[in-house]
């Protein structure tokens, strides 16, 4: 509880001088006012995160977290856990949806084992494995409070160790067969949406054993009661290792002053447990798209932040972050290449 306590108090609100001095570069730069939309927030927000005038963001890392789920025993999931052990190696060895678009884009692919079912050997899977899976949400806790806040912490010191070697933007992934069962059940449980609401077909659920999932997300609520107010008492009860892992790196980036772009459906949730623990966690996020999993357009409501790209893309992984990144660094580049229209000599 140590590191992230001491981790949510370096949290400051964005830099609004170095904001206002951005915005009022932007708004001179040799265009109409307005007229590169999106890429001129993103770039006055990076300036408010970092508080300078001309930020770099092509030192990228994503850091996939990986585990698995006692639930699945319930039958919420088409494939085997044994996929999930597989995806994680995978990973390291650049295979898999967003280890291609991570390629095209620069940026690094972090794998990490927080509580993978089964037994992974391979030097290159950063191993922080908490369990071997969470327990059964339909019958009790999916863990401890003292396991809960170890996921958080992980994503913490991943991130710190990401930042320490000069990484200067991050995104979250993950990787975890059966996790949109606890990630609706989170959402659920914070938001008040009910499970028939939200509740999707996640990696291909065939669709007549959408109810039984709705039915044990519903069982789960009953018999674990989270608290809603209290984010770690959510994530113990009916959460995940990966879901509490990434949303340690979202508190470390904002500790930091490091971008975060959050990917998409259980990224987001993600964020929603983070900024329920600091609120000013939100003003370092950059939403990249528009997971098309059900549940994703409740989540990204609920958190008040609005995806850059619609993709119909629902893969996780961070592979929607990872299609942010060039955006993302466009905003840089606009700001930093453009002239106003004073350099011109022109007036506007």
């Amino acid at each position: 509880m140590k590191l992230l306590n001491e981790t949510l108090k370096k949290i400051t609100s964005l830099d609004e001088e170095a904001m206002s001095i951005t915005r009022e570069r932007i708004d001179n730069l040799i265009k109409p006012i307005g007229s590169m939309g999106k890429l001129e927030d993103i770039a006055v927000k990076l300036s408010g995160i970092t508080g300078e005038l001309h930020p770099k963001v092509d030192k990228k890392a994503i850091i996939v977290l990986a585990g698995d789920h006692g639930v699945c025993e319930e039958g919420i999931a088409k494939s085997d856990q044994i996929v999930t052990a597989m995806q994680t190696i995978n990973f390291t060895k650049g295979l898999t949806g967003v280890c291609a678009v991570g390629k095209l884009v620069g940026a690094d692919i972090i794998s990490v084992n927080v509580g993978v079912k089964h037994e992974i050997d391979n030097k290159d899977v950063i191993n922080k494995v908490i369990r071997r899976g969470t327990n059964n949400i339909k019958k009790g806790p999916a863990m401890s409070r003292e396991e809960a806040i170890r996921s958080i912490e992980i994503g913490i010191e991943v991130a710190i160790e990401q930042i320490k070697k000069g990484k200067n933007i991050l995104a979250t992934g993950e990787m975890g067969i059966g996790n949109t069962t606890p990630t609706t059940a989170i959402l659920s449980a914070i938001a008040g949406y009910t499970p028939e609401e939200i509740t999707g077909i996640g990696a291909n659920l065939p669709v007549e054993r959408l109810q039984n999932k709705i039915d044990v997300i519903k069982t789960a609520i009953k018999v674990n009661k989270p608290n809603p107010s209290d984010a770690i008492d959510v994530l113990a009860k009916v959460g995940g290792f990966e879901i509490g892992a990434m949303a340690g790196v979202m508190i470390a980036g904002a500790a930091y002053k490091v971008p975060v772009v959050i990917d998409g459906y259980i990224s987001t949730i993600s964020a929603i447990l983070a900024c329920t623990l600091e609120p000013k966690v939100k003003e370092y996020l950059l939403p990249s798209h528009k997971s098309h999993e059900k549940g994703a357009k409740y989540a990204t409501q609920y958190l008040g932040l609005n995806p850059m790209l619609d993709m119909d893309m629902r893969l996780g992984e961070g592979s929607g972050a990872a299609l942010a990144f060039n955006i993302i660094e466009s905003a840089t580049y606009m700001n930093k290449e453009m002239i106003t229209f004073a350099e011109a000599g022109i007036q506007p």
